[in-house]
């Protein structure tokens, strides 16, 4: 039997999927950026309603009969070998999307969309009056589903295995542990020295910043990283993210504070970054289940490499400090380009993590992962969980917030219910250092490219390297052929140590 026609029919459903799919986005971002506070309850409910028809869409029974006919299974995901390759890899990833979706109850999916978006509007709130009391009660109705959704979704060693997947498909929880126990080894010393060292002063970025200013800035460096305000747009969150609303529609948003200037700067580099990878994927596969990034690891090492790796660095300051200079010139006209350079990079343990430096960044997401583990496990109830956040900021980071609004309220993800996400971002900085090794050896002028403001090079070997294959490839396997090792935390720690030995006068 031809399997061809099965694949082509696979494609039409998928593309229903697609579309769905970005209608969600819509209404979500519109809920983040712009929603009037009385329209929550029937945003929730519109939400829901949609999460169950796609849920429906992808757990009809013509999808599994489909993929029987391609021949993919179990011990063959991607089908008759007789296929083209990226037809193989289209299957391999409707398999593992219809095996994951079809053991969900749609009660349960309709349910967990109802309540996160509920949730969400309630720990804004909560964060607002730093009253974690408020918000627990929803919290743990989320933990309680993602708990109920391991128990249906199945798992090999650990129940957080089942929601890591989610986010770092193929992953374990054991293999998160291990890399983060010895990125931590390394971390906590590092860190410890730089404490030891004299202070950098960070205090020309807190001055006045009119928000006007750093927005027109912060479009100024999109256009030179090559981000296409034709495809996408820049707006405010509270909390700042990248969604994408269509094939040709990748938003961004940032947060002005008008006395830290490092917010919507890196905030946009940031996010810009996330937005580059949803836009570079090939016409090939853009409109598909593979036109998305492989995890969310790798999109986060798309992000981290442009905020720190790149927008971090000495060389690509050379050319945008004078910029800067221009758009707040009573504030940075006198302040000296090394001086910007080593405030941008000061090395502080905060309780904020968006905010936080390359060197603590990490420890941030450890901490989380830890307390994640214990919430799914049950070792840990919610009602425990901002005692929990201080015991655990105070032994990998040193302060302990005084407040549930700069503790376990500060991040957006647990109201949506998004359990498994934060060890990506920390996996993303150790991709991001493979990744930009690699970079800096195929392109050895770099520094020079990156003091005339070139940033095209970066742009196109990334989109040749990690962005055109979307999801035909797994996390590991791009990492694999981007930098010929699998992932290790030694190049991350590595480019710590040199650039802030150098910063901090470290021996």
């Amino acid at each position: 039997m031809d399997p061809q026609p099965a694949v082509e029919r696979l494609k039409e459903l998928d593309r229903e999927i697609r579309v769905l799919l970005h209608a969600q986005s819509v209404l979500n971002w519109d809920q983040e950026t712009q929603l009037p506070e009385a329209a929550i309850e029937e945003r929730a409910e519109q939400l829901s309603a949609l999460e169950g028809i796609v849920h429906e869409k992808k757990t009809t029974a013509e999808i599994g009969d489909l993929l029987s006919d391609a021949g993919a299974d179990s011990d063959n995901p991607g089908g008759e070998k007789t296929l083209e390759s990226l037809d193989r890899a289209f299957l391999r990833q409707m398999y593992r999307q219809y095996q994951r979706s079809t053991k969900l109850p749609a009660k349960l999916v309709t349910d967990l969309a109802k309540t996160a978006s509920r949730a969400q509007s309630i720990w804004q709130s909560a964060r607002a009056n730093a009253d974690f009391g408020v918000f627990a009660p929803h919290l743990k109705r989320l933990v309680d589903l993602r708990i109920e959704s391991t128990e249906f979704l199945g798992y090999e060693e650990h129940p957080y295995d089942a929601l890591l997947d989610e986010f770092e498909p193929w992953a374990k929880t054991s293999f998160v542990t291990e890399i983060f126990g010895s990125l931590r080894e390394s971390l906590v010393p590092l860190a410890k020295e730089i404490s030891e060292a004299p202070a950098v002063d960070d205090a020309v970025l807190k001055q006045h910043f009119p928000r006007e200013g750093q927005e027109a800035f912060g479009r100024l460096l999109l256009d030179h990283m090559g981000f296409e305000f034709s495809r996408g747009r820049l707006d405010v969150s509270a909390h700042p993210f990248t969604d994408k609303l269509g094939r040709d529609d990748v938003r961004i948003t940032t947060r002005y504070n008008e006395n830290f200037l490092n917010s919507s700067v890196f905030g946009t580099i940031h996010e810009a970054g996330h937005a580059l990878y949803e836009l570079g994927f090939p016409k090939s596969i853009k409109d598909t289940i593979l036109g998305e990034g492989t995890s969310m690891g790798i999109h986060e090492s798309q992000s981290r490499l442009w905020e720190n790796f790149i927008g971090r660095s000495l060389p690509f300051w050379r050319y945008f400090y004078p910029l800067l200079q221009q758009q707040f010139p009573s504030e940075l006209g006198e302040v000296s380009l090394e001086d910007y350079y080593r405030a941008i990079n000061r090395v502080e343990p905060s309780l904020i993590r968006v905010e936080a430096d390359e060197v603590t960044y990490s420890l941030h997401i450890i901490m989380r992962f830890n307390l994640e583990k214990k919430l799914i496990t049950g070792e840990l109830a919610v009602e425990d969980l901002p005692d929990a956040w201080r015991d655990e900021s105070r032994a990998l980071l040193g302060p302990v917030p005084k407040n549930d609004a700069d503790g376990v309220l500060q991040d957006i993800h647990w109201s949506f219910g998004a359990f498994g996400y934060f060890p990506t971002y920390a996996l993303g900085n150790l991709y991001a250092a493979q990744f930009h090794d690699s970079l800096r050896r195929s392109i050895t002028d770099l520094d020079a490219r990156l003091e005339s403001g070139d940033l095209t090079a970066v742009l196109s070997w990334l989109r040749s390297n990690v962005h055109a294959p979307g999801s035909t490839r797994t996390a590991a396997e791009v990492c694999e052929e981007v930098t010929g090792a699998p992932l290790s935390a030694q190049h991350f720690v590595r480019y710590l140590r040199d650039k802030y030995s150098d910063i901090y006068g470290l021996h």
